[in-house]
């Protein structure tokens, strides 16, 4: 798949101006129940003491509010919803559009933002007080059975996981530290294999506990807690049998 994106600039052909208005989230919501074709509503624009006035009422059939005014039939959102106009401000703003096949298509240029409002009433005011009400009901709430459940997942004293990880711990056994210098063996012969190692591969080579190992590898190693080795562990120049990339470069120059 190609990173380049293609946009149709048809837009821009036919001088599009849009406005873009924010709406209250109820109303957008009560769009979504109109038909695919239906009608949403209509805008009027007018003149009132020289200014340009716009309003939006809502279509009947949608003012009915649904799930959250269950508690009340009567309830209805509020169909009047005057513009409050804003200047574009210097700003440079696009719409673009995405078909169901990724076409990205330039729909046009932003020349006016509003703010749809609604007109406070009593209804309206009503309409708050479910939706404030709806959103401080808590998710999950606790219930009392009055007899066992016996159609869901019964509870288990311990999961499958959990009984196949402790055999496996009991299996392998619990490390047990042993001699120094056996230890010691085992770590050189390590890292005459490779240079770098992080302590779970040491701990896995050697079967030996992390404090131990630990207290082992400071005697002998270098922690790397930075650079491209990050995080890793190599031995002590006096242990080496190989020059480092540092000593290497200074016997060069």
């Amino acid at each position: 798949m190609s990173d380049k994106t293609e946009v149709n600039l048809t837009g821009v052909k036919q001088s599009k101006g849009l406005w873009l208005v924010k709406v209250p989230k109820y109303l957008s919501l009560q769009w979504d129940k109109a038909t695919e074709k239906g009608d949403v509503g209509k805008i009027t624009i007018g003149k009132k003491q020289g200014k340009t006035e716009v309003r939006f009422s809502l279509n009947e059939e949608l003012t009915a509010v649904g799930a959250v005014g269950e508690q009340d039939a009567s309830l209805q959102v509020p169909r009047d919803h005057p513009f409050t106009m804003h200047t574009v401000g210097g700003q440079t703003m696009a719409v673009f559009s995405q078909s169901n096949a990724d076409e990205i298509s330039l729909e046009g240029m932003v020349v006016h933002r509003a703010e749809c409002r609604p007109v406070v009433n009593d209804n309206y005011m009503k309409l708050k007080k479910l939706q404030i009400k709806a959103s401080t009901k808590p998710q999950r709430l606790s219930q009392q059975l009055e007899r066992a459940i016996t159609t869901v997942f019964k509870p288990v004293a311990n999961h499958d996981f959990n009984v196949e990880h402790e055999k496996k711990k009991k299996s392998e056994g619990k490390m047990v530290r042993a001699e120094w210098q056996v230890v010691l063996d085992m770590l050189f012969s390590a890292f005459e294999k490779h240079q770098y190692y992080n302590i779970k591969d040491l701990v896995d080579i050697t079967k030996q506990p992390v404090t131990y190992l630990k207290e082992i590898m400071r005697e002998i190693g270098t922690y790397n807690s930075k650079g491209a080795h990050k995080s890793t562990w190599e031995l002590k120049p006096e242990y080496r049998h190989y020059q480092s990339a540092e000593e290497e470069e200074m016997q060069t120059a």
